[in-house]
């Protein structure tokens, strides 16, 4: 399975490509979308929309996965990853691909067996799994990458408990 991980924003939309096969975990390739905060939301977003089809016509992942924008105080940031995410699902259906969605403190919990894990933590972990010697750079890369473990963690344990009640 190919699995397609997206951290969206506006401004520096993160992805990441891995290939899984039983319990082994593969980088593909991972990188981010930046846009000018000079240019108009609508430039911004279709910009990434048509970067983010390439990305998927490039490596035909069999899953999409996002993470969902984190509402704290700041709703006009939130708003914005909403709107980066919307484009990145979009991108993902056009492409006849499913989207997973993933809150942020379950791709903490699947790549890190803990819901409460810094930034930090996390990153380092993607880099352990993935076998890498740095972690990823930019953050935005490794994050997406993150969502993209997480959603191949939530398909191991979906497959197991499917057999367990068999």
């Amino acid at each position: 399975m190919k699995v397609l991980g997206i951290d969206p924003g506006t401004i520096t939309m993160g992805y990441g490509v891995i290939e899984t096969g039983g319990d082994e975990i593969t980088l593909v390739d991972y990188g981010a979308l930046n846009t000018s905060t000079r240019s108009p939301i609508g430039e911004r977003l279709s910009y990434l929309y048509n970067n983010l089809r390439e990305i998927i016509s490039r490596h035909q992942p069999n899953a999409v996965a996002v993470e969902q924008p984190f509402v704290s105080k700041n709703v006009k940031s939130a708003l914005a990853i909403g709107r980066a995410q919307a484009v990145a699902m979009l991108a993902a259906a056009n492409s006849g691909i499913p989207v997973y969605e993933y809150a942020p403190t379950a791709i903490k919990q699947r790549v890190t067996n803990y819901g409460a894990s810094s930034k930090e933590q996390i990153q380092e972990m993607v880099r352990l799994q993935l076998g890498l010697s740095q972690v990823p750079e930019p953050n935005d890369a490794a994050d997406a990458l993150a969502v993209a473990i997480c959603h191949w963690r939530e398909m191991q344990l979906q497959s197991l408990l499917t057999r367990a009640s068999d």
